[in-house]
């Protein structure tokens, strides 16, 4: 075992500073406007060198947290305060709106390849934060490996050395599960219609948050099924007391919710709820689908459970992939589907036979070598830092009745605005002004 270096030491403790001073901030001891010690004065406070107190700070300064000022130190700079006013749960719309979805879907991704266009739209890893090296280094190792070189027809359940390097990962939401437990897919929206092709049929009802991301209303017309509706509150997801009324006039076949971190509000379903949620499913024999594609990206010291973690008559059917971690173009997904496993192997052998050799080997020789687990901790703390600084740039320039989330993870913040502004209109006029920037600075 290799000797702790002092420089190593000089890390963890300028990382545990700033993780102090940050919670202070946080609980509002530290209020906005507040002036810190100086450097000299926290290294002296703290008994740590003049260097670790500077990598404090500028560790908080990069979190949008504090705020140097020429010649007078440095201050807090977040305002917690505004940050209580969350936008407030509505229920399902009663009318439909004369909009035409389609139309609108079909600008946001026309517009994605943009250039000069920040995709706000798309809640996926930027560019510069995927190991583009690290994952080629991969690929080429896992068909250097490979006696055939990765050339054939892969397992119809999934490449077995990615299963059990899933199942491994599961101990870390609180899964006890095997590599027999697991069917890759390509990607998470296949795993979901797997899952929903298993367990329901055309015309069935299936309970979905409210708001959800665009991509499942489309995924219910592409099956024919109806849904229904349940309003998602901010900080703990979806409404289990409106679900059990909405069970009491509905017969409803399945429920998929996104229960942590989803898009687009954000919200993270308390485990008391989770183990709630599962009982009440499990007693009425309702499965449960569990889109949990954005469980590894969690802000806080630990993974937040899933509701597969409480699950143990298998009507939970969880979901998930490296698309919003790691590889979007990859196309690695998975499920855990439960008692319905034959159900979705048998659905994936007509469907695709089989997901593709080459990226299922390198994502497995990925998580084999560690330099998942590695990236992991890189990209969470590089999109809580752009959380804090969406945060503080929302603060400064928005109007002082816009109402945001504060999310424990995931990519998307939830903004209301002013009930008289048309959010899309407001996206239309944003696309002429890049426009109009354009021209002009082209002259």
């Amino acid at each position: 075992m290799e000797p702790i270096t002092t420089s190593a030491i000089s890390e963890f403790l300028y990382i545990q500073i700033a993780t102090r001073l940050e919670n202070q901030i946080k609980q509002n001891l530290l209020k906005s406007g507040d002036k810190l010690p100086s450097v000299r004065a926290l290294s002296q406070e703290q008994g740590i060198s003049l260097s670790t107190a500077f990598k404090a700070y500028v560790e908080l300064e990069s979190m949008g947290m504090i705020e140097a000022r020429p010649k007078s130190g440095y201050y807090v700079k977040i305002l917690p305060a505004r940050f209580n006013r969350a936008p407030e749960v509505k229920p399902p719309l009663k009318k439909i709106r004369e909009v035409n979805v389609s139309q609108m879907i079909a600008m946001i991704h026309e517009n994605m390849q943009e250039e000069g266009v920040l995709r706000l739209s798309m809640s996926a890893p930027p560019i510069n934060l995927i190991p583009m090296a690290k994952l080629s280094k991969s690929m080429a190792e896992a068909i250097r490996k490979s006696p055939n070189g990765n050339i054939n027809y892969e397992n119809i359940q999934g490449n077995i050395s990615l299963r059990k390097q899933i199942a491994k990962q599961a101990f870390s939401w609180g899964g006890s599960v095997t590599e027999n437990d697991i069917v890759t897919t390509q990607g998470c929206m296949e795993a979901l219609v797997f899952c929903l092709r298993a367990v329901t049929r055309p015309g069935d009802t299936v309970a979905i948050e409210s708001p959800t991301y665009f991509g499942i209303f489309n995924v219910m017309l592409s099956l024919e099924l109806n849904v229904l509706e349940i309003p998602v509150h901010p900080d703990q997801g979806a409404d289990i007391e409106y679900l059990k009324r909405a069970m009491e006039k509905v017969e409803i076949k399945a429920c998929l919710f996104v229960t942590n971190f989803s898009n687009p509000v954000g919200s993270c379903m308390p485990e008391e709820k989770k183990e709630q949620l599962v009982r009440l499913l499990t007693k009425k024999k309702i499965p449960l689908i569990e889109d949990d594609i954005y469980g590894e990206i969690y802000f806080g010291k630990s993974r937040p459970r899933t509701c597969k973690s409480f699950d143990k008559q298998g009507w939970v059917l969880l979901c998930s992939s490296v698309s919003k971690t790691l590889a979007p173009g990859y196309r690695v997904g998975w499920c855990i589907p439960g008692r319905f496993k034959d159900q979705v192997i048998q659905i994936k052998s007509m469907h695709t036979i089989t997901s593709a050799t080459p990226t299922q080997a390198a994502i497995a020789h990925f998580f084999e070598t560690g330099r998942y687990d590695l990236h992991m901790r890189n990209l969470r703390r590089a999109l809580y830092t752009q959380c804090q600084r969406y945060m503080q740039a929302i603060l400064d320039y928005f109007p002082a009745n816009t109402k945001m989330t504060r999310p424990g993870g995931g990519y998307v913040l939830w903004i209301e605005l002013d009930k008289n502004v048309d959010a899309f209109k407001l996206y239309q006029e944003a696309l002429v002004k890049k426009y109009q920037h354009s021209t002009r600075t082209n002259f």
